[in-house]
């Protein structure tokens, strides 16, 4: 028989196919909504429930943009600051225990341990006849055997003097190289701060000539003190610098390091400041 469908290319069975494919798809379309309607739920609740989370993060992000924004504005006092107490808390030591506060002296000498080596012929003393005084004064007067080494008899001396005497005065905490290395740091910023965006970087090169002065005294004096150590028959009498050429040689080199290094900070902090202006308007 004919097929008496509308489409005159398909026959019955052919429509039932047509039938069955479409009632499929609209199941499809139904299953897609939902799936739908169900992730569309899922992110409704994430992001009712975000809020708590993101306000607290948001605060503290804030918090601490407001503190390197405040940072921006104040390093140069910061960094003055914390070098005025590295440097002065060692130059205390001594005017503490001549006002007999023993304890917090030699908590001071204690902290500074660590990060000098304290030899009272390399130290400045305060309170006494003299600001300074060499290894073989101190030999004499503690009375001590000199060793086969200078550097074993500066151990035994420091070990007997400890933070001074009355008739000697008493050690600042800090080797003479090193409180004038952190002294030059502290007057190079104050100086910075007079022309603080006028100042170019040192170049490197100017830097290494600004290191080379106490490298060489330093490095020299070192390598002579171990030699006895290393070679014992080796010709070469222990070095020992001055205390003029200690605090030259530190001098110059914090005020190379001032010079190179603060003018990158100030050129950093000036990023951050015209970053976050920009951000939140902040003044």
């Amino acid at each position: 028989m004919r097929c008496l469908c509308y489409n005159p290319l398909l026959c019955g069975s052919e429509r039932e196919k047509l039938a069955r494919l479409s009632q499929m798809s609209a199941e499809d379309n139904v299953g897609e909504a939902t799936t739908a309607e169900v992730l569309a739920e899922v992110e409704r609740r994430r992001a009712a429930a975000a809020p708590a989370v993101g306000e607290r993060q948001r605060r503290i992000v804030i918090l601490a943009d407001r503190f390197v924004f405040w940072l921006s504005k104040h390093w140069l006092a910061v960094f003055n600051t914390l070098a005025l107490l590295y440097v002065g808390l060692p130059i205390l030591a001594p005017v503490l225990m001549y006002l007999g506060a023993v304890r917090p002296a030699a908590a001071i000498h204690l902290i500074y341990k660590p990060l000098c080596h304290q030899m009272p012929h390399r130290s400045w003393f305060l309170f006494g006849p003299q600001f300074a005084y060499t290894l073989e004064y101190l030999t004499a007067h503690t009375g001590i055997e000199p060793l086969s080494t200078s550097s074993e008899t500066a151990f035994l001396i420091r070990t007997a003097i400890g933070y001074g005497e009355k008739s000697l005065g008493y050690k600042v905490a800090l080797c003479q190289r090193d409180v004038a290395i952190y002294g030059a740091i502290f007057l190079a910023g104050l100086l910075y701060s007079l022309g603080r965006r006028r100042l170019r970087p040192l170049p490197w090169w100017g830097y290494v000539l600004g290191l080379l002065p106490m490298a060489a005294d330093g490095g020299y004096q070192l390598f002579s003190s171990l030699v006895p150590y290393l070679f014992p028959d080796f010709p070469i009498s222990p070095y020992e610098s001055t205390s003029l050429t200690r605090t030259i040689t530190g001098g110059i080199f914090g005020l190379v390091t001032i010079w190179l290094a603060y003018p990158y900070v100030q050129e950093t902090m000036d990023e951050f400041s015209d970053t976050l202006h920009q951000r939140f308007g902040w003044e």
